[in-house]
């Protein structure tokens, strides 16, 4: 279904890719609702231990291995897009070692505690149970592609022992879209394992003209091979140990590529210290929390620790990738919120995300990649079926919301930072995402913006609740295209708004006044057309012949967030968001249980997303519902308590918080992923109320709150424009107080308390 007058300017028939615009039919819709419900088709991942450094990224089962033989799983090695290993397995005797711990302890660093099962050997005695200890440590260098691994064996027992030990490998070079279940395989040559010298080689001669490769080095060398198996024979008296170093190498070249390792040298192992050199660097430069509760001091530093995980660096910009496994690329929408949510800890990074992205900007009208000129992309892949042409990802456009965000978040970086400096060299950028905004973005120039996809392989539906089912009526059937959601058009508002800002600091008036009576003629028109009285709420969007989606969705409170809601209904949206069937307890649903389509565990259909949540609940502080924001707050936070390594996912089940007492894992979602990372640091500037003016060198700080069983909370190295503060927030019989421990540069710190007016304590 291509865009209103997109037919006038694609590309000339004979272009392959004009091959894949042609108009779908039934069928073909309904085969991509299906294949874009979920985020993937592969068995839980909930209990992964993942560990990435840059580009390369590890997920495997709690204990070490990667399913052998299992079909639709998600474990395993990856790089550019491709799953270099599909299987990895260490036996001992022919036996899988019992699991007694795992932990990430870095991002890019896993250790593994495991022990043996009664074992029976072959020339007949008995290895009892729990008499031998191995500690399996691996760490990824990214920037030499390489998994390295040190497995130690240990005798616990009283007897000498020798026991025979098995690694082995398995790849079929999977592009991700296939692993998710997205796309069929495309299947260049794939060699047989190959030994040389003790060394394993697995290979893969892509489609793309690509030769993907896996090469494992042993050390000391395998005493046998066989197929793609290692055999070492062990030998351990009383006490003692051994261990066995293992390193994975990953290389990716084209025909007539300089190969960037040596396949006959063993790689070096780099230290941790050295890895975490990079990390330790980024979490001093942000802003420093500190506090009394170690739950959330744990929570602070997990998130901020994920993501410096998602730190990718792409034509020497810096941006967070999406989430682990399904989405570490450049994402705008992600990548935007993301940076958004973390501007009060780190700014650069958001100059880093809209410089990247304007450098990729839509520049001609192509159905098939859903590009407009002025649109900001949804993703870039540099994957197999991407090279190949048979998936649009290169990059594709089909976001409706990335555009605004794009907006929005240079807006909001000039009030933290005071410089007028990026958005000036980028005003050829802002320039043409506002022309997309009132030309392109409108597919029926009704005034709103909307979406309805012209790519054959394209999103469904292009908001952040993008799987091919999330956007229903009332009665289950999927909303019709074009499609308005309600918090982009509170995007267009605020983007709006911010830029009229912008342009009349650099002494565009005219301009600055036009933008501000767009949006508030959008303003006025949303609040009356996207108005239920019946339900007392608002529509998750207007569909085909501006029909309301008249559902219970969360999408409103998002619209809360950026001041498109008119005071008259700012309270019945916080309530109704705030009720028994949208909130969980742990948190806010994306669609009411009441709801005909609600489903506690599908994707955008009743979960609990954290981001979303920390979006609302920094709109219900900013209209003043202070206890709903608390309360959203407290059940984010209390939510990850109970998640592995305290890592807030993606996503979670949206089952009330009474049935459990536990949030429930969504089977397949990211972790760590970016936006969900994000939320804690939002909460906190959220609940805490800062509120930049760096232009005016001034810091408001408004109706400043705590979470629940949070004593204090210091801020270090805040940085508003040149300044830098540090302030303390302490519980007290009258909420909370502010007290500046120091200023650096000039700013002044203005306290707006809920129970008085404006005061600072210096």
């Amino acid at each position: 279904m291509p865009t209103s007058g997109s037919a006038a300017h694609t590309a000339p028939a004979e272009t392959p890719e004009d091959q894949h615009t042609a108009h779908q039919d039934d069928d073909a819709r309904k085969h991509r609702l299906l294949s874009h419900a979920s985020a993937s088709i592969t068995s839980s991942i909930a209990q992964a231990t993942v560990i990435k450094n840059k580009g390369v990224f590890f997920l495997s089962q709690p204990g070490g291995d990667v399913p052998l033989g299992q079909e639709h799983h998600g474990f395993g090695l990856y790089y550019h897009g491709c799953r270099f290993l599909d299987g990895y397995q260490l036996l001992l005797s022919g036996t899988t070692l019992n699991a007694l711990a795992s932990t990430a302890a870095r991002d890019y660093m896993a250790t593994l505690e495991l022990t043996n099962p009664d074992v029976h050997l072959e020339n007949g005695p008995l290895l009892p149970k729990e008499s031998i200890g191995v500690q399996w440590e691996r760490m990824i260098q990214g920037d030499a592609l390489t998994l390295h691994e040190r497995i130690e064996f240990e005798n616990y027992g009283l007897e000498h022992v020798e026991f025979p030990v098995s690694f082995t490998f398995h790849s079929c070079f999977d592009d991700i879209f296939t692993v998710r279940g997205m796309a069929d395989a495309q299947r260049g040559r794939l060699h047989p394992p190959s030994w040389t010298q003790g060394r394993l080689t697995l290979a893969y001669d892509g489609l793309d003209h690509r030769t993907r490769s896996l090469t494992v080095h042993f050390s000391p060398a395998p005493q046998r091979t066989d197929d793609s198996t290692a055999y070492f024979d062990i030998v351990l008296d009383s006490k003692q140990h051994m261990a066995i170093e293992v390193s994975v190498v990953i290389a990716e070249s084209t025909p007539g590529d300089a190969p960037r390792h040596r396949p006959h040298a063993t790689p070096s192992k780099p230290t941790a210290a050295a890895l975490e050199q990079s990390t330790h660097h980024w979490m001093a430069a942000h802003t420093q929390v500190h506090t009394e509760s170690v739950p959330l001091r744990r929570l602070i530093d997990r998130s901020l620790r994920d993501l410096d995980m998602l730190r990718t660096t792409l034509n020497d910009q810096e941006f967070f990738a999406a989430g682990v496994p399904w989405f570490v690329t450049l994402f705008g929408r992600d990548s935007l919120i993301t940076a958004l949510q973390t501007l009060a800890f780190d700014p650069d990074i958001a100059a880093h995300t809209l410089r990247l992205l304007a450098r990729y900007q839509g520049k001609t009208t192509n159905a098939w990649r859903d590009e407009q000129p002025g649109k900001i992309l949804h993703e870039l892949r540099v994957d197999e079926l991407t090279r190949l042409g048979d998936l649009p990802y290169s990059p594709y456009y089909g976001t409706v919301d990335a555009t605004p965000l794009f907006l929005i978040v240079l807006g909001r970086y000039a009030q933290w930072t005071g410089d007028l400096s990026l958005f000036t060299a980028l005003r050829p950028h802002v320039d043409l995402a506002l022309e997309w905004v009132a030309h392109d973005g409108d597919t029926d120039q009704d005034g709103y913006v909307d979406y309805q996809s012209a790519s054959s392989k394209g999103l469904v539906n292009q908001g952040w609740k993008d799987s091919g089912d999330a956007i229903v009526n009332e009665d289950g059937s999927i909303a019709t295209p074009p499609i308005a959601l309600a918090e982009v058009q509170g995007y267009v508002y605020l983007a709006k708004r911010l830029m009229a800002e912008l342009f009349r600091r650099i002494g565009d008036a005219n301009r600055a006044r036009a933008l501000e009576q767009e949006a508030g003629t959008l303003r006025s028109r949303f609040n009356r057309d996207f108005w239920l009285p019946d339900r007392n709420f608002f529509a998750m969007a207007l569909q085909q012949d501006h029909r309301p989606v008249a559902v219970i969705a969360s999408n409103a409170g998002q619209a809360l967030w950026t001041g498109i809601v008119e005071d008259d209904k700012a309270r019945a949206t916080m309530e109704r968001l705030m009720a028994d069937d949208m909130f969980s307890g742990w948190g806010i649903r994306t669609l009411s249980c009441n709801e005909v389509r609600y489903n506690p565990i599908g994707y955008h259909l009743g979960t609990v997303w954290p981001h979303d949540n920390a979006i609302i609940a920094t709109g219900f502080h900013q209209h003043r519902f202070d206890d709903a924001a608390g309360r959203i707050a407290n059940g984010i936070i209390g939510a990850a308590m109970h998640f592995r390594h305290m890592r807030l996912p993606e996503l979670f089940a949206g089952y009330p918080r009474s049935s459990f007492g536990m949030p429930v894992h969504y089977p397949v979602a990211c972790h760590p992923q970016a936006w969900a990372a994000g939320s804690t640091p939002l909460l906190v500037a959220a609940l805490l109320g800062l509120e930049p003016e760096a232009f005016e060198h001034r810091l408001r700080i408004v109706r400043p709150m705590l979470p629940h069983s949070v004593e204090w909370i210091e801020l270090h190295h805040l940085r508003v424009g040149q300044a830098r503060a540090a302030i303390r927030f302490q519980r007290s019989g009258k909420g909370v107080s502010v007290q500046v421990l120091d200023v650096q540069g000039e700013l002044e710190i203005e306290v707006e308390q809920a129970h008085a007016g404006h005061h600072a304590v210096a």
